[in-house]
C-alpha cells in the first residue's frame, strides 16, 4: 500500500509542475527515475521485495504492449505523405547496423559473453524511445522532414527489433540449456503472433469505422474498444504460445491503415494511459531494476554505455544518410538524439529471466546504457532542438533548397510525445 501511495503522490507531483518542467532539461524520465531510486531498496526500501517487483514487471509488459500498439498506429495510419526516404533509410539501414555495432563491441568489452549474449546487448540497445526527449520532435521550429524522420523511427524500431531479439534469445538458451529451439520460436512467437495481431487489428479497424458511419459509437467508446484490442490481442497471442508484443506491434500497424481518417481521435485515451504507464515504468525502472545494481555497475558497463549512446548509434546514423545531402549538423542531430528508454528494458527484463551464463553483466550494461540515456538525452533535448532550429532558421534563410527545407504534409507527432498541455511548443523559448 505504501508503495501505491508513493507512486500517486510522484505523479500527482509531476502533473502540478508538468508544463513547468517542459522547456527545462528535467524530464519526466529523469524525475521517474530519480523518485524510483529514492523509493527503492537503495535508499528508502518503499519498494522492494518479490511483490513489488511482479507488479513493476506486470506494468512493464503492459506499457510496452499499449506503446507499441499505439506508436504503429500512429505511424500507419497518420494523414501525411512521407516525401523524404530518411525514416526507411534509419530503419532499413541504421538500425541494422546499430545492432551488428552493438554486437562487436560487446564482443571486445565482455569478452567472456558468448556471440548470442553479445548479440542480445546489441539489439537489446538498437530501439529508440523519442518520448526521452520530446522537444527534439515536437519542437516546431526543428525542420519538419527530420522530426518526421525521428518520429517514424522511434514508433517503428521496436516492432522491427522484437524478432531479431526473440529469434536470438532463443538460439542463446538452445545452447545454454537445450530449450525452445529457434524454428518453433520464430513459427509461434513471430508469425502465429503476427497472424493474430494482424486479424483482429483489421477486424477492430473494420468494426469500429462501420460502426461510427452508422452513427452507433460515440467518441468516448471508441476510445475504451481500442484498450479492450489492445488487450484481446496480447492475450490471445500469448494464449497461442506467441509473443504479446509481436501482435501488438502488428495489429497497431493494421488498425491504423485500416481506420484512416475514418475514426479521428480514436487512439488518444490509448496513448495518454501509455504515457502514464511509461511515468511509472520509469519509476520501477529506478527502484525494481537500477537501484540493487548501481552498486555493482563497472567501469565496463559505463564505457560500453557511453559508446553505445555515441558511437554504435551516430556511426551507422551517419552511414544511412550518406548521399541525402543532409548538413552535418542535421547527421549529429539525428544521431545523438537516439535515447535508449522502455523497449530497451523490457527486452532486458526478459533476459534477465533467462539466467544465461552471462545475462547479469549484459543486463547491467542495458541498464546503465538507459540510466545514461535518460539523464544525457533528456538534459540535453530542449537545448539541442533550440541550438538546432537557429541552426536550420539561418541555413534556410542563406539557401531555401536545401534537404533539410523539403516540404512534407506532416509529420504527425503522436501525442505521448507532445509537450505538456501546449501542443509540443512549450520546448520553445
Amino acid at each position: 500500500m505504501n508503495a501505491a501511495i508513493a507512486i500517486a503522490v510522484s505523479i500527482l507531483g509531476y502533473a502540478l509542475v508538468s508544463r513547468r518542467l517542459a522547456s527545462t532539461p528535467v524530464t519526466a524520465a529523469i524525475v521517474f527515475t530519480v523518485v524510483g531510486i529514492l523509493l527503492g531498496p537503495a535508499v528508502f526500501g518503499v519498494m522492494q521485495g518479490p511483490e513489488d517487483k511482479a507488479v513493476v514487471t506486470h506494468v512493464f509488459e503492459a506499457t510496452l504492449a499499449l506503446v507499441l500498439f499505439s506508436d504503429s498506429m500512429s505511424i500507419s495510419g497518420g494523414d501525411w505523405r512521407v516525401k523524404s526516404r530518411l525514416p526507411a533509410r534509419l530503419l532499413l539501414i541504421g538500425l541494422p547496423l546499430t545492432m551488428v555495432l552493438g554486437l562487436v563491441l560487446g564482443r571486445a568489452l565482455f569478452p567472456e559473453a558468448d556471440l548470442y549474449e553479445a548479440a542480445l546487448l546489441g539489439i537489446c540497445l538498437a530501439p529508440t524511445d523519442a518520448a526521452l526527449g520530446q522537444a527534439v520532435v515536437a519542437n516546431p521550429r526543428v525542420p519538419a522532414v527530420i522530426r518526421e524522420a525521428l518520429n517514424a523511427e522511434s514508433g517503428l524500431n521496436d516492432g522491427l527489433a522484437l524478432p531479431f531479439f526473440l529469434v536470438v534469445l532463443a538460439g542463446a538458451v538452445e545452447a545454454d540449456t537445450g530449450g525452445t529451439g529457434v524454428t518453433e520460436v520464430f513459427v509461434r512467437s513471430l508469425l502465429g503472433a503476427a497472424a493474430v495481431g494482424g486479424a483482429l487489428g483489421w477486424a477492430g479497424g473494420w468494426a469500429l469505422v462501420r460502426s461510427r458511419r452508422a452513427s452507433w459509437i460515440s467518441e468516448e467508446w471508441g476510445r475504451i474498444a481500442v484498450l479492450a484490442l489492445v488487450i484481446g490481442v496480447y492475450v490471445g497471442a500469448v494464449a497461442e504460445d506467441g509473443s504479446g508484443f509481436i501482435a501488438a506491434w502488428v495489429a497497431g500497424l493494421v488498425f491504423g491503415r485500416t481506420v484512416g481518417d475514418g475514426f479521428p481521435g480514436v487512439g488518444l485515451l490509448a496513448e495518454d494511459l501509455g504515457g502514464l504507464l511509461g511515468a511509472i515504468s520509469f519509476l520501477g525502472f529506478g527502484a525494481i531494476l537500477l537501484g540493487p545494481v548501481l552498486g555493482s555497475l563497472t567501469g565496463t558497463d559505463v564505457a560500453y554505455a557511453v559508446l553505445s549512446l555515441t558511437v554504435i548509434r551516430i556511426a551507422p546514423v551517419a552511414f544511412s544518410l550518406l548521399r541525402t545531402g543532409l548538413a552535418r549538423p542535421t547527421v549529429w542531430y539525428v544521431g545523438w538524439f537516439g535515447p535508449r528508454g522502455l523497449a530497451s528494458i523490457v527486452f532486458g527484463l526478459l533476459l534477465a529471466e533467462e539466467s544465461l551464463p552471462n545475462g547479469d553483466a549484459i543486463v547491467r550494461a542495458i541498464y546503465c546504457t538507459v540510466l545514461l540515456s535518460v539523464v544525457l538525452h533528456g538534459a540535453t533535448a530542449v537545448w539541442g532542438a533550440r541550438r538546432y532550429a537557429d541552426w536550420f532558421g539561418r541555413a534556410a534563410a542563406a539557401d531555401p533548397t536545401i534537404p533539410e527545407a523539403v516540404d512534407v504534409d506532416g509529420p504527425l507527432v503522436r501525442r505521448r510525445l507532445l509537450a505538456p498541455g501546449t501542443g509540443g511548443d512549450a520546448a520553445v523559448p
